[in-house]
């Protein structure tokens, strides 16, 4: 037995005692290792160590419904498939596409089988054909199952073995500090073969909690996670995570078994022979968010929550006071850790994770702003009783339609330069399909769907998206145009590998600035970003220029001497000074 293999099966044991202390840990092990490596398929004599190789400044991820685009004639898949080949090459690299297979309701977040391809969409030749040019990353969507599934009917008829893969609770339970993303009851009353059973539903009656404490329901994800990494897919999403081990008396999120979940998960990939990336999806305060890098050994990635809010506030109100505290403050990845950066998503843009940055009276106004660019407001319960604002639904560029003094005809600029932000900090950047291409508030699908997150669920009719795309005049040629341009732009600088250095810069309110230092310190650029619809001028001298060096801006191709004048931006300029064209 090799030193590696010891090492391996002293982790995977350790873990699993952690969360199944009253299981046979040998046994068990030896499921795990079965599940994830079946017949035909090895693993890795050692693991990879933690590093910055995973990804580079090249990376950038689309995130995308597979039926997001529609001809009425050919697969969403395939109309997806035309879409990134003829429009996004060399542009992302990576693809998101939100879950797709069978579902009941969520918008594909009820799965009713993780084995197969809603057929509406495609098939899975459709999916590794994706797969095949992109990095492909799927959603595992591991906290519930859809009330209308096999496993649930299974469930209900006291079948083995999903009469225990569901998480039941007594009316006597202490729930009182259960932690919950919604304001439907979190108990549903269910009729069974054995009777009455009140099962758990953290996010709605249709989507039914799964029971982790059942070491068959984890080895049934292991399986599951392997069937997606051999139709190709090489980032795994971990969806709401931080809710899958509940107990009563607690607040029912981030429990330590969890986090021995994630790392358990984590251990299997870095001994994969493929290149898999955990990404968990945990919208949540700072802190708590950051806890799922653990110690190097859990997620490789993690969402960048605060981002979305804390920039809508910056461009709404003209000021990157808050959004510069917050990232004065935010550590530096750890070896072999990233932050996905994004600003909009399929979800609306969580208030949450802006707890404890932005005041309670900033929140209020960036709400009446959303709401007077047509956005929505979703509430969630409160421990103990309550509501309070959860996330505003809104497109993100409609967001930027009004600023806090109201509405002008600065929305695009506005747009491009909170999007160039998310370009410039340490992390790897996320798009929306739906910010990529302008997409405006999808008011009529709210009112025929019922749901507040589909004002930003757009399915754009192909045909009529390619017209839009071929006008150079309308919006969502100018800024899928300007967007491509900056992010081809972006691929090529090795300051803005994921890892590199960064230094947030003390500057005037109106400029957000961030410092980037490629990891071998050979180029450095100087992002900076004016939030305001003023034109605000900054010295060279304030950014530490060092002379004797050629600095250009590469946005522009403007030559910035250190020892020159002001340098001056527009409303919403943006400028990655650099000392390597």
């Amino acid at each position: 037995m090799t030193h590696a293999t010891t090492a391996f099966d002293a982790r995977l044991a350790g873990l699993l005692q952690q969360i199944y202390p009253d299981h046979d840990t040998a046994q068990l092990a030896a499921r795990v290792v079965s599940a994830f490596w079946p017949e035909g398929t090895h693993r890795r004599k050692r693991g990879r160590r933690p590093g910055n190789r995973l990804w580079s400044e090249r990376d950038a991820v689309l995130i995308t419904y597979g039926n997001s685009l529609q001809d009425g004639s050919h697969k969403p898949l395939d109309v997806l498939y035309d879409f990134l080949l003829s429009r996004m090459r060399g542009v992302i690299n990576g693809v998101h596409i939100l879950p797709f297979f069978p579902y009941t309701s969520d918008d594909g977040f009820a799965v009713t089988d993780y084995r197969a391809v809603n057929p509406q969409l495609g098939d899975w030749e459709d999916i590794t054909r994706i797969a095949s040019h992109f990095h492909l990353m799927s959603d595992l969507v591991l906290n519930h199952v859809s009330s209308q599934g096999h496993w649930f009917n299974e469930y209900r008829q006291g079948n083995v073995p999903y009469d225990r893969y569901f998480y039941e609770a007594s009316p006597d339970d202490d729930l009182s500090q259960a932690v919950r993303p919604r304001t439907t009851p979190l108990l549903q009353a269910v009729e069974t073969r054995n009777g009455t059973r009140l099962v758990w539903c953290t996010f709605s009656h249709d989507q039914v909690d799964l029971d982790f404490t059942n070491p068959d329901v984890l080895l049934e994800m292991l399986g599951i996670i392997r069937l997606h990494i051999s139709k190709g897919v090489r980032i795994l999403r971990l969806d709401a995570v931080a809710f899958i081990w509940k107990q009563a008396g607690t607040r029912c999120i981030h429990l330590p078994q969890t986090h021995a979940i994630v790392q358990l998960m984590r251990l299997l990939c870095d001994y994969a022979t493929e290149t898999v990336v955990l990404l968990t999806e945990t919208n949540v305060p700072r802190s708590e968010n950051l806890s799922y890098f653990g110690n190097r050994n859990e997620a490789h990635a993690i969402y960048n929550f605060p981002l979305p809010p804390l920039i809508l506030h910056a461009m709404q109100s003209g000021t990157a006071r808050y959004l510069h505290r917050w990232q004065s403050a935010m550590p530096p990845a750890q070896l072999g850790c990233a932050y996905l950066n994004f600003t909009a998503s399929h979800d609306g843009i969580g208030m949450r994770p802006a707890e404890g940055v932005l005041p309670p009276e900033e929140r209020a106004r960036m709400i009446d702003a959303a709401r007077q660019a047509g956005g929505l407001v979703s509430m969630r319960a409160k421990p103990g009783g309550g509501e309070e604002p959860y996330e505003l639904n809104c497109s993100y560029f409609e967001a930027m339609r009004c600023t806090f003094p109201g509405e002008d005809a600065l929305q695009i600029p506005r747009f491009l330069c909170s999007q160039t932000i998310v370009m410039s900090l340490e992390g790897i950047p996320a798009f929306y399909i739906h910010s990529l291409l302008a997409t405006p508030n999808d008011h009529e699908a709210v009112e025929r769907r019922g749901m507040n997150r589909a004002i930003n669920r757009h399915q754009w009719h192909y045909p009529d998206l390619l017209e839009r795309l071929d006008d150079p005049h309308s919006d969502q040629s100018r800024v899928l145009g300007e967007m491509s341009r900056l992010l081809k732009l972006r691929g090529r600088q090795p300051a803005f590998h994921p890892n590199a250095t960064q230094f947030t810069l003390a500057l005037d309110e109106r400029l957000f600035g961030i410092w980037r230092q490629s990891l071998d310190r050979d180029q450095s650029i100087f992002a900076l970003h004016n939030v305001s619809k003023d034109t605000v001028t900054v010295s060279p001298t304030a950014i530490n220029l060092i002379e004797g060096d050629d600095w250009t801006d590469l946005i522009t191709g403007e030559r910035i001497a250190p020892a020159g004048p002001e340098i001056p931006f527009a409303p919403y300029q943006c400028r990655w000074i650099s000392n390597r064209v």
